[in-house]
């Protein structure tokens, strides 16, 4: 298990499936069966009411001239007594009261990689808030991160990189 940089805080998140800035195996990927890895974190800090997961990629559509930011998963509410997601979890295995938000498939649960062109770099974020956030109806990113303002305790992010083989 290899562990993530850390941003702020004592907050860190690994995978089984990769180390940090390593490949992200194609099982996890539109290459493959395109199921959400396993990830874990240690216990996050004193406080932490609720954890939430962004799971971005800033590469979009090309590395050499990114566009956008993709959104692959964005999940909140998460219990603080959670320590792990397992691979492929599904909305009904999702910790209660964790709730989704929409990705930019413009559906909730998980989006593996599938980049157009180049090496990506997926971001795994973890946060850890002093609260609970209400039920945003299955915001966008830019909702929840709007909505987490003033509440980080703590954030670590594990990168992932993949490259379709064409």
């Amino acid at each position: 298990m290899s562990q993530a940089s850390m941003a702020r805080g004592t907050l860190f998140l690994s995978s089984t499936a990769f180390a940090h800035e390593g490949m992200i195996p194609a099982r996890h990927t539109c290459d493959g069966d395109n199921v959400s890895p396993p990830l874990s974190w240690r216990e996050p800090p004193p406080g932490t009411r609720s954890l939430v997961l962004i799971v971005d990629d800033p590469d979009a559509p090309d590395p050499v001239a990114p566009r956008m930011t993709w959104v692959h998963w964005l999940l909140y509410n998460i219990p603080p007594h959670a320590r792990h997601l397992p691979e492929g979890v599904s909305d009904r295995e999702l910790p209660p009261p964790t709730l989704q938000g929409l990705n930019d498939w413009q559906r909730s649960g998980y989006g593996g990689p599938c980049p157009p062109i180049g090496t990506h770099r997926y971001f795994h974020k973890l946060y850890a808030l002093d609260s609970v956030l209400p039920d945003l109806q299955q915001p966008r990113k830019a909702r929840l991160e709007e909505a987490m303002q003033g509440h980080v305790l703590a954030a670590c992010e594990l990168i992932g990189l993949y490259r379709r083989q064409r």
